[in-house]
């Protein structure tokens, strides 16, 4: 691809994930002009109305919006990072059951009295890991796996830690089953500070491209990578684990929010081609800016009350979902 296109693309992106941000801060029940929402980052106002934004903007709307961008970009980088290790479009944490089980490591983690921090963190990620490890080793069988039978067993594990859900929200308290039910839609509410999921967003990205050489390679096959001197092993080894810790960490904030690892992938894919080297940047610019917008609109829509995040993914993930479907032969010819 044309090197100036794509930074042009890159550069696009960084901008609407910044547009996206600042439209978060002033989007809402409590409607904010521009100057009011700058004054407000900078600590400007005083009392009054000024105070009370100052309070909205660094309070309640900053963390929740950095929140939604870095859960945004978590999901997309480990969208992109699971269609090259299994070179197939239709790969997600989503589909795989990896946000299933970690949707099940946390909700086991809340019964058990663990309400945040490390704890649930620890809880989905250990999930998460659990439903890759349960794919992977039930598709490989006696001998390799394939696509389809990893696609397959992927939405049999899927179906499986929806039933352990179930089953959990049915034994859950009253008093807790509310919020479960709430978080499990996709919740970023209850957000807290968004400086360790950023962290993460950012250690994970890092180690995405010191290896994006080998994902390249990885796109054409397993075994012309090993021949190019790709260590296949230790990337798929490496694949798993950062695919499993950026999955628990999305899921822990905002709960189990669908379609933004298989669709933006998908799009940035279209507009920049397959080179993990822009793809994964673009990947995780675009899917900040998707979810930071629809949690904007799930709180301003019906302001005060608020919609589950991931109702508006999925609302708007289908149909892009079948469009690409439409167009499959083209996708995988990028």
């Amino acid at each position: 691809m044309n090197r100036s296109r794509a930074l042009l693309v890159i550069a696009l992106l960084a901008v609407a994930a910044l547009a996206s941000l600042l439209l978060a801060l002033a989007a809402g029940s409590v409607a904010l002009a521009p100057g009011e929402v700058w004054a407000a980052l900078l600590g400007e106002g005083k009392g009054g109305g000024e105070g009370m934004a100052v309070d909205v903007v660094r309070s309640l709307r900053l963390p929740r919006a950095l929140s939604a961008f870095a859960c945004g970009g978590l999901l997309a980088l480990a969208g992109a990072l699971m269609q090259v290790l299994l070179r197939n479009p239709l790969a997600d944490p989503y589909v795989l059951g990896i946000s299933g089980g970690a949707a099940v490591g946390a909700l086991a983690a809340m019964l058990l009295g663990v309400s945040a921090g490390f704890g649930l963190e620890a809880a989905a990620f250990v999930g998460a890991l659990a439903a890759m490890w349960l794919v992977f080793g039930l598709a490989r069988g006696d001998g390799s796996w394939t696509q389809t039978r990893l696609l397959l067993t992927g939405v049999i594990v899927a179906a499986g830690c929806g039933a352990a859900v179930a089953l959990m929200l049915s034994l859950a308290p009253d008093q807790q089953l509310r919020g479960m039910l709430f978080w499990l839609m996709g919740d970023a509410s209850q957000a807290g500070n968004p400086i360790f999921v950023l962290l993460i967003l950012l250690a994970g990205l890092l180690v995405a491209m010191f290896f994006a050489r080998e994902l390249n390679l990885l796109t054409r096959g397993p075994l012309l990578a090993g021949t190019l001197g790709a260590n296949v092993g230790r990337l798929r080894l490496v694949l798993y684990f950062l695919a499993s810790l950026l999955t628990a960490a999305a899921v822990t904030t905002v709960g189990s929010v669908g379609f933004v690892g298989l669709v933006v992938p998908h799009l940035v894919r279209l507009a920049l081609g397959n080179d993990q080297r822009l793809l994964l940047p673009a990947a995780t610019l675009a899917g900040g800016a998707l979810l930071t917008l629809a949690d904007t609109l799930a709180r301003s829509i019906i302001a005060p009350q608020q919609l589950p995040v991931g109702v508006l993914t999925a609302l708007i993930g289908v149909p892009v979902f079948l469009f690409l479907l439409a167009r499959a032969p083209k996708v995988e010819q990028a």
